[in-house]
């Protein structure tokens, strides 16, 4: 069976893909164990030469490869193009810094000289997801390259073309083949190439139900992986915050990418005494954001990636409304809807939706709502606040917005996520790990600590 790409604006089929055979994929691996004798080998400076040149190609190409982000799985074309440039940033980033993160870091022991030594691991195979396409694997490819590593990437099966585009990129920049290879694999495949002798470690952005299955394969053949898995980030807000600036930045955090975020803010918890006020606000900002053409530069809403999204997004929605709550804004879906031009109505488009005063029971309580859709929920005081952000099985983002000295220094200390941000939305940055606890995963990306998940820190003691 093919891999299709759909364009989700339109409904209409962009291109079929056929699946990589296990003969070509075989040829793959023979090509990567070879390809990392050689990689290994080669210097901190030629790496990092590499990827800068990575990063030249992609600022050069930024407009073709926002169109074709865009084409695949949706995204306004200004996030597209953003997210080019932000790929850019990661590649220069661990060609500035990656040798000097694993550099040899020295110890005092009872040898004479005693040190740890960071070398990679081998063909590290990472399975991503198709909501930022170019990013997710730019974020992991540079910093295990960087290290001497080779990566296999299996990408969603609704970007194939920005899957290939990727690997096209890091040849023609100078990486040699068989040092990045894209796999056009189906998902059942996964499973027996992480069993593979030849592929060392594995890492998976996406559902707890893709994580957990990738997570029991490796594990049962002693392979390591990072997950980034599901969010239902909170977005505190208390009576000393700026309600204006945090509706405003609350409605970025939570539209960014058509919803379809996994630290998007997807729980607003405001307290009692300013929710109005805040929920006032909110409600303008969610009003004037426009849903349309992806292509278009003005569109601030397009599609969702697949008709299965829509489907599971609205019923959530409607479960929630059936059991009691209140749509402030929106809570439907558009497909179909004389609201889109003609060329549009066979897209899959969702309304920006603004949900509150929900009884105990309904989907708000525990699922991630992975679209426009925001929660919103009214508390006492800061103590219920952080009760109710902790509530969830998920812990990957939080952000709260408070003037408070005392305030911010509690909701660090307390808030149970990978990443607390005071006074602005949840974003990864090259310079920071990234990732979560609980049920949103373990393992970091980015940042030194996440350059260091697939080194072997070897020992190193003399005499």
């Amino acid at each position: 069976m093919s891999i299709t790409t759909i364009n989700p604006a339109t409904g209409v089929k962009i291109k079929d893909v056929e699946p990589i055979t296990p003969a070509a994929l075989e040829a793959k691996l023979v090509l990567a164990t070879a390809a990392f004798e050689r990689h290994r080998r080669t210097s901190f400076y030629d790496r990092a030469s590499k990827l800068r040149r990575v990063a030249d190609l992609l600022e050069a190409r930024q407009a073709d490869l926002g169109k074709l982000m865009t084409l695949e799985m949706g995204k306004p074309l200004k996030g597209a193009m953003a997210e080019v440039v932000k790929c850019a940033m990661v590649c220069r980033y661990y060609a500035d810094h990656g040798e000097d993160f694993l550099a040899d870091s020295p110890a005092q022991t009872d040898a004479s000289h005693s040190y740890v030594r960071y070398e990679p691991l081998g063909i590290i195979l990472a399975v991503m997801p198709w909501n930022f396409p170019f990013w997710q694997v730019l974020r992991f490819a540079a910093p295990t390259l960087m290290a001497g590593n080779v990566a296999l990437l299996k990408h969603a099966s609704n970007v194939p073309q920005c899957a290939q585009a990727i690997e096209d990129l890091l040849r023609e920049a100078g990486f040699e083949a068989g040092v990045f290879q894209n796999l056009p694999l189906e998902a059942n495949r996964v499973v027996g190439l992480v069993q593979d002798d030849r592929v060392k470690a594995a890492t998976l952005t996406g559902s707890e139900l893709a994580g957990s299955s990738l997570a029991a394969a490796c594990g049962s053949v002693i392979k390591k992986t990072v997950l980034e898995l599901g969010g239902s980030d909170p977005f505190i807000v208390t009576p000393s915050a700026d309600l204006a600036t945090a509706a405003r930045i609350g409605t970025q955090a939570r539209m960014l990418n058509n919803g379809q975020s996994c630290i998007a803010a997807k729980r607003f918890i405001v307290v009692d005494s300013v929710a109005d006020a805040f929920t006032d606000y909110l409600v303008q900002e969610f009003l004037a954001l426009k849903v349309g053409d992806p292509l278009d530069l003005a569109t601030d809403i397009g599609p969702l990636a697949t008709p299965g999204i829509l489907a599971e997004l609205d019923q959530q929605v409607q479960t929630c409304l059936r059991l009691g709550a209140k749509a402030l804004v929106g809570g439907q879906s558009l497909q179909g809807s004389d609201r889109l031009p003609a060329d549009l109505r066979s897209g899959y488009f969702y309304t920006p939706t603004l949900l509150a005063d929900f009884p105990p029971g309904t989907p708000a309580d525990q699922e991630e709502f992975f679209g426009p859709v925001a929660l919103l929920f009214r508390v006492a005081d800061l103590d219920e606040a952080i009760a109710l952000a902790n509530s969830t099985s998920f812990g990957l983002g939080a952000s709260a917005w408070t003037t408070v000295e005392a305030e911010r220094d509690r909701l660090i200390q307390d808030l149970e996520a990978g990443a607390v941000f005071i006074n602005g939305l949840v974003k990864s940055d090259p310079r920071l790990p990234f990732g979560g606890i609980k049920r949103s995963g373990y393992g970091r990306e980015l940042g030194q600590d996440g350059m260091r998940e697939f080194v072997n820190a070897k020992t190193v003691w003399i005499k």
